[in-house]
């Protein structure tokens, strides 16, 4: 039932975000009340997605590490300079909404981007190495872009992101990890496929929360709520691009691009909202929830573009020599 389940939740995930952001402003008056339940809620969908993956993926990575250090050069150099530049082209006069965009794109990996990277035959071992390392380093890197991008305009509470950051994602991953290493695999993998369906559920509550609380600012839906989603999806869009040109001009391997278009592009998307929720005024979460609707829509359409250029071009190959 629990497999069943999953695999429902799985092929829906697409709509179960959005669904999850309507349901938070419906019942605003009654959800935002459990926030104090998102990072525990977090922590365990967390600790969930880690028990696929374990310490001994970091090997070949780090003996290796260029498409490691390329993409986490994307990830926080890139892309937040260009939200920072796009931010301050359109909202100049909105430091909260610039800090949004910025924040959006500061934030650690998605751990579902594994999901994606395994579904095109990218490099997964590589894509649990960025996710790690990434993870790891969040606490740090987080709060430092932004200091640097937004220190000036909005004030920061760096220590306690710091601390949201650990409490959420470093430990319960580094926790997970040590389950599928030390203890058993096959427990971990088993672990795994009972907690998926709740994870997936917790995800959907956790989105819920988080716009019940920047309610009042998803109500009124006007023209600066239409730019400020049309400049979020824009954004978005350009991570992906920019991860796989890096890995185009660089030369990597088609598995190694694949794998940093993915975990270059997507964001730990309900992190940065619980961290928007936390620790700075509401009006900043709004670029983020936003970005919640647009992730695995744009996951897929990358998909789609991964096939057209690196998959259908190998099957017209293969059917050319079966012909001939």
């Amino acid at each position: 039932m629990l497999q069943s389940m999953n695999a429902f939740l799985s092929k829906w995930m697409p709509l179960v975000t959005p669904v999850s952001v309507v349901t938070g402003v419906l019942l605003a008056s009654f959800l935002h009340h459990l926030s104090f339940l998102v990072p525990w809620i977090f922590a365990a969908m967390t600790f969930t997605g880690s028990l696929n993956s374990n310490f001994k993926s970091m090997k070949h990575t780090i003996a290796h590490p260029l498409s490691l250090l390329l993409t986490l050069a994307a990830l926080h150099i890139v892309t937040p300079i260009w939200a920072f530049a796009i931010g301050h082209l359109f909202f100049h006069n909105d430091p909260f909404t610039i800090t949004g965009l910025i924040l959006a794109t500061v934030i650690p990996t998605g751990i579902t981007s594994v999901i994606w990277v395994s579904i095109y035959k990218g490099n997964v071992p590589l894509t649990l190495a960025i996710i790690l390392a990434d993870t790891l380093l969040s606490p740090f890197l987080v709060p430092l872009s932004m200091s640097i991008f937004v220190g000036e305009s909005v004030h920061l509470d760096i220590w306690g992101m710091m601390r949201g950051l650990l409490g959420m994602i470093v430990l319960p991953s580094i926790a997970g990890m040590a389950v599928n290493q030390f203890y058993s695999k096959e427990k971990a993998l088993n672990w795994n496929k009972t907690l998926a369906p709740w994870s997936k559920l917790g995800l959907a509550a956790v989105v819920a929360i988080n716009s019940s609380v920047v309610a009042p600012f998803l109500r009124n839906i006007d023209m600066k709520f239409i730019y400020i989603a049309l400049t979020m999806f824009f954004v978005a869009l350009s991570g992906y691009f920019f991860s796989w040109m890096i890995g185009v001009l660089t030369k990597r391997h088609k598995e190694e691009t694949i794998a940093m278009i993915y975990t270059g592009g997507m964001r730990n998307i309900s992190a940065g909202a619980v961290i928007a929720v936390s620790f700075f005024p509401p009006q900043t979460a709004v670029p983020v929830v936003i970005g919640m609707l647009f992730q695995q829509i744009l996951a897929a359409a990358y998909g789609q573009a991964i096939r057209m250029v690196y998959q259908k071009p190998a099957l017209m190959k293969v059917a050319g020599k079966k012909i001939s």
